[in-house]
């Protein structure tokens, strides 16, 4: 998974009046969890839109002034509900030998047979909770939608991998091509039509050659 470098400098101070003078600076009050304690930190706020503002996930690399690194993953992120500026957020601290559970963005491929006669595409999800090491957590999970002719659908269970869990029932519904009042039949694909073909005229020269051998 892509990962994000964030710099900082640890807060002493986490009064009121601290985080009112970070935010006049242009600065965002953090904290990073799952560690030994808290960390309280702060960053310029432009250093979060490469983070905030995109559909994909990341993990994130904090360093300190001083060298101190971690690495971490977004867990909650507070807006202000007037000017959408960022008020606070909340880091959680990342272990290579401890799971993790992050929303990885679906990525939607190929053309579906059944959209092309006239079917609808339903997503009811944009993103699947993953539970994986950190090194395995993927940047999205690939859903190919070429094979869906109309009636078919690509369940959970479709997609599970030996390097993360998805989190969600393996019969929830991720792809599904739905019929329409415009849809038509699916149409066999030429291979089907010639493989057809070709068992039908094989199936009618074998009787013929019986006869003539008679």
């Amino acid at each position: 998974m892509k990962s994000i470098t964030i710099n900082g400098s640890q807060r002493e101070s986490v009064g009121k009046k601290a985080t009112k003078a970070l935010r006049n600076a242009g600065q965002v009050p953090c904290v990073l969890y799952g560690g030994d304690k808290p960390v309280h930190f702060s960053a310029a706020e432009l250093a979060f839109s490469k983070l905030v503002y995109t559909p994909n996930a990341h993990t994130v690399v904090i360093t300190l002034e001083g060298g101190e690194s971690f690495n971490a993953v977004l867990q909650d992120i507070q807006f202000h509900p007037v000017t959408d500026r960022i008020l606070h957020v909340d880091f959680y601290q990342l272990f290579e030998d401890k799971e993790i559970a992050l929303n990885i963005p679906i990525n939607v491929v190929g053309n579906s047979k059944g959209v092309k006669n006239g079917g609808v595409l339903r997503r009811p999800y944009r993103k699947l909770r993953v539970k994986a090491l950190p090194a395995n957590l993927p940047d999205f999970i690939e859903v190919d939608i070429t094979p869906l002719k109309i009636g078919d659908k690509i369940n959970v269970g479709d997609l599970q991998s030996e390097k993360y869990t998805i989190l969600h029932p393996d019969n929830n519904v991720v792809a599904q091509v739905r019929t329409s009042r415009t849809a038509v039949e699916d149409e066999e694909d030429e291979e089907e039509l010639a493989e057809g073909a070709e068992a039908a005229a094989e199936g009618a020269e074998a009787p013929a050659a019986e006869a003539a051998q008679e």
